[in-house]
């Protein structure tokens, strides 16, 4: 029989000799997700005893790694928020910094607290992760998440009723706005922003995991903040706010977007790695200037 200590030590030294920088930490998450174990499980239960049939799981797992795989995809599921969400072949692998734009949503969103039911949109929402994150933070809003892709919608579907959500969220197939009605106190989205022609620099575990929509923002990396700004304004109440993540160099070029089309920026804030990531808008000065004075931002502050 094979100990557990032993099956992570393996696979820690073909992630270290392959030359992945986290090996140690990689070998857990994956074998301690494998055995449906915790991290704590994994580092005190060296001594355990696995059977062949989990060794043959561990072995398939560590090669499919070896090809690049990242391991939340063979795992088939990630933590985002505190959520446990799945994951499927045409959904993006939601990162900690998305959480960030969570975040200062329900910074913002708590103003609307007790005075109304918040309705929130996400576009693009892949595996549900950012609009199922607001939701369980913002009891009793409801909200609708948009996507092109059959198989996301089906996966933050299920994603929603793991996490009792299903009845206060929909989905909504769409390019966009196309087939959205209605009119939100929040639109949010993570859109493609990577420029085409970084793509075939990027990581494998991106460039070959990843869904290519959920990644192509176009020429400029633009894309997608073109066709959100210029519709926004339709669907999104009075007082409402408009939520995206962006690329580390992307913040002047989507400010500049929105404020064409008649949004004033509201907050933005940096990422864990203190690189620009989250823009939200509101429609008019008037807005502005009363929401910053809600949530202690200065005039000047964006």
């Amino acid at each position: 029989m094979t100990t557990l200590g032993e099956a992570v030590a393996d696979a820690r030294a073909r992630f270290s000799a392959a030359g992945f920088a986290d090996a140690a930490i990689e070998a857990r998450i994956l074998i301690g997700g494998l055995l449906e174990l915790s991290s704590t499980e994994v580092f005190v239960s060296g001594d355990r005893e696995i059977d062949a049939a989990s060794v043959a799981k561990i072995e398939d797992a560590v090669a499919r790694r070896l090809k690049r795989e990242p391991v939340h995809r063979i795992l088939g599921k990630r933590e985002f928020h505190g959520l446990d969400l799945l994951i499927s072949k045409e959904t993006l692998e939601p990162r900690p910094d998305t959480e960030v734009l969570v975040d200062s949503i329900l910074d913002v969103a708590r103003q609307f607290a007790g005075e109304r039911d918040i309705r929130i949109l996400d576009l693009g929402t892949g595996t549900g992760a950012i609009i199922l994150a607001l939701l369980d933070g913002l009891p009793p809003a409801t909200g609708i998440g948009s996507d092109i892709s059959v198989d996301a919608l089906r996966t933050a579907a299920e994603n929603a009723k793991r996490l009792g959500l299903e009845q206060r969220f929909q989905t909504v197939q769409s390019h966009w706005f196309d087939k959205i009605d209605g009119s939100f106190d929040i639109i949010v989205s993570n859109p493609p922003y990577i420029r085409s022609d970084v793509i075939p620099d990027l990581d494998p575990e991106v460039r070959d995991f990843d869904p290519m929509a959920a990644l192509d923002g176009g020429s400029d990396g633009l894309t997608a903040y073109r066709e959100i700004a210029s519709q926004a304004e339709a669907f999104l109440k009075a007082d409402g706010c408009v939520g995206v993540e962006i690329g580390f160099d992307q913040r002047q070029a989507v400010t500049e977007l929105f404020e064409a089309a008649g949004f004033k920026l509201l907050l933005a804030r940096q990422d864990y790695g203190d690189n620009d990531r989250v823009l939200i808008f509101a429609k008019s000065v008037t807005d502005v200037a009363k929401q910053k004075k809600t949530l202690g931002i200065p005039k000047e502050a964006g």
